[in-house]
């Protein structure tokens, strides 16, 4: 039986007496306060392993002792309100809270919130140690990196590692975010259950809800046998889902209430399953702007965001290049049973590349120098720098009369940027920030109506 140490502020002494049988019956250690007065004096009498704390106090708003980092220590809080809107949920677990407990008090939910707490207090101790150790190598994890902005991204990662908050990890293509997701599963409590990735931009909007919920036998044509979607695998684990902005809106819904309930109803089920997933997601899209064109629902934005994480491209973290170019290097001798080396002069070609594809890019760039190459990779073994990579950063310019028709003006810079880009579809898209499937919708448009003219004519 655990020895965990509960500290409950409720000021509603009949309910505050429930809780704390509630908590006894599950074996813990509690302590009871009503005010956020008497609850200072506690906390500074030695740190609780969990704070159950009322948002409401006569003497002044929980939240204070949640964001009160100096005098909580190593506490973990979970705020308890009869109010648990998705605002003051989401606004507690910015300011540092574990969860949110609803009154009234689910037995069930408050047994699951303890457990977690139980099972990761002894985890943020060792992530503390090996942070440093990690450093100096310049890893953490399956990451590579020892550049200021990726410490930066390290230290996020140890901190929300043990917790359950959800994490949506934003960053260009090809910069690493379902190793940034892997990394947090492996760091945390549930590193030994299932981590799955689905990404939610690589399948129909007919199979994502499948694929995520599963789906019983008859459902649908070929449904021929009862299927657990990706949630009811990963139990006791780690989801993560890529490109959630390419989510179809409708599935959004679902996706919210999964999350807020726990449980999930199979496609053609008329019940719901329990499950116990945490949930990262990524896009590499600023989410505020998916927001704002209606790609993504801002009450799921609230839930998903709760811990963000942005990876830096890595023309921002040109020190690991070299880092990353040898563990690159050394993965392929090792594969291939050889001892293939880069030059000086090669390795100077590559800090002067723009490396739009990332990090990505560049571990397919070594690998093909690598087969390349006898023993020594040359320069001329490498892409040249290109000028027209630069124009991801917008050096060209378009010039559009004032008063000129969204249609005209739309048109005109999805053929610039298309013209600018060599005809490259994939990149055109991705630097107006738009699907690639909806490039192609307006190309055709665009050629439809030039058939029509020359037609006319």
């Amino acid at each position: 039986m655990s020895e965990l140490s509960v500290l409950i502020v409720e000021d509603d002494a009949d309910f505050r007496a429930s809780v704390a049988a509630l908590v006894g019956r599950e074996g813990y250690l509690t302590r009871e306060v009503g005010t956020l007065a008497d609850a200072r004096v506690a906390l500074a009498e030695g740190a609780p392993d969990v704070v159950l704390v009322d948002l409401g106090l006569p003497d002044g708003d929980g939240m204070e002792l949640v964001s009160d980092r100096d005098l909580s220590g190593d506490s973990e809080f979970v705020v308890m309100t009869g109010d648990a809107t998705l605002d003051s949920a989401v606004a507690a677990l910015r300011e540092g809270a574990t969860d949110y407990l609803p009154k009234p008090v689910d037995r069930a939910r408050l047994k699951s919130i303890l457990t977690n707490v139980a099972r990761t207090r002894g985890l943020k101790h060792e992530l503390h140690t090996l942070r440093g150790e990690l450093r100096e190598l310049g890893r953490f994890g399956p990451m590579v990196g020892r550049s200021k902005t990726m410490q930066q991204v390290y230290d996020l990662i140890s901190r929300v590692a043990p917790t359950e908050s959800t994490v949506f990890v934003t960053g260009e293509s090809g910069t690493g975010k379902e190793l940034v997701a892997e990394t947090v599963h492996r760091l945390s409590a549930r590193k030994d259950k299932p981590f799955l990735a689905l990404n939610c931009g690589a399948m129909t909007e007919s199979l994502v809800e499948s694929e995520l919920f599963g789906h019983e036998k008859g459902s649908f044509t070929g449904a021929d046998r009862r299927r657990q979607g990706y949630f009811e695998q990963a139990s006791g684990g780690t989801l993560f889902l890529d490109e959630i902005t390419e989510m179809p809106v409708e599935l959004q819904v679902k996706l919210l209430r999964v999350l807020e309930t726990g449980s999930i109803t199979r496609v053609g089920a008329t019940s719901p399953t329990d499950v116990d997933v945490r949930v990262v997601t990524a896009s590499n899209r600023d989410p505020k702007q998916e927001v704002a064109a209606g790609a993504l629902r801002e009450d799921l934005l609230y839930r998903l965001n709760v811990f963000p994480i942005h990876l830096p491209p890595l023309r921002e973290r040109d020190q690991d290049v070299e880092l990353l170019t040898h563990f690159f290097l050394d993965r392929v001798n090792e594969r291939d049973g050889t001892a293939k080396r880069l030059s000086d002069v090669a390795l100077r070609r590559l800090h002067e590349l723009a490396w739009p594809g990332n990090v990505r890019e560049l571990k397919n760039v070594i690998e093909r120098a690598a087969i390349l190459a006898d023993s020594v990779i040359a320069p001329e073994m490498l892409p040249e720098p290109d000028p027209s990579r630069v124009v991801e950063t917008a050096e060209s310019t378009l010039q559009i009369r004032v008063g000129s028709p969204i249609e005209d003006v739309e048109r005109r810079l999805i053929l610039a940027t298309l013209e600018e880009f060599g005809e490259d579809k994939k990149r055109t898209a991705k630097a107006l920030g738009i699907s690639l499937k909806t490039l192609y919708n307006r190309l055709n448009v665009y050629e439809a109506a030039q058939g029509n003219d020359q037609g006319n004519e």
